[in-house]
This record gives structure tokens, sequence and C-alpha cells, in this order.
């Protein structure tokens, strides 16, 4: 079982939920569609998600739209994992990475005798 809920990537920024609704309408019965928004400033982050009304629908709305172009960018399109299976990213800025030549973060005690190693 696949699922009726779709993940779609790629979606332009200029996008609205009716137009994505409209384009995937093209493959069967559209039953929700709404586009990530940031909550500070309403601008789109470029992903949403479509329901289908059936299983079937949703397969053909995947053949459809996968890497399709939809309003001048190409669009991912997959089924979307259930609510909490999704791997969460961590949001918080860090600033910029260092690493070293294997690509690790380097340690603090790597760091401190850096400055006395350059010398």
């Amino acid at each position: 079982m696949k699922g009726k809920r779709l993940f779609i990537g790629g979606i332009p920024f200029s996008s609205t939920v009716d137009s994505l609704r409209a384009a995937f309408a093209q493959a069967g019965t559209v039953v929700d569609a709404s586009i990530a928004s940031y909550p500070d400033t309403g601008r789109s982050k470029g992903f949403g998600f479509i329901e289908m009304s059936t299983e079937a629908e949703a397969e053909a709305a995947v053949a459809m739209w996968h890497d399709k172009e939809f309003e001048g960018r190409m669009l991912k399109v997959d089924y979307a994992l259930p609510r909490g299976e999704a791997p969460r990213r961590d949001a918080g800025f860090r600033g910029p990475r260092r690493s070293n030549d294997f690509g690790q973060q380097p340690r603090r005690d790597d760091m401190a005798g850096s400055d006395q190693m350059a010398a």
C-alpha cells in the first residue's frame, strides 16, 4: 500500500494552491492540496502535499508529474511518509562548517593547538 498522499517538491514560489490542485486534477480527484510556507512571511517553502481520492489516482499523478515541468520548475513527486515517520532535519543555524581532510568536524582539542602548529 503506497497511499494517497503525495509529497511535491520543487514547487515554484509563485505557484498557488489552486494552480497546484488544477494541475494534479488532471490525474484524478484531488481531496486536499497544500503548499508549505514560512509562518512569519507567508513565503512558500517550495514544497507541498496533494492527497488524491484513490491510490490508483495517486499512482497516476506520480507518473504524470514526477520529473515534469510545472510553471517553469521541475517537480519531484513521491508518496508522502506518514506524519512522524519522516526523518527530522535540524533547522538551527550553527554558522559555517569547518572540516578537516577527512570531511569530519574538527574536535575542539584539535583546534586548540592549530595556532601553535602554524607558527
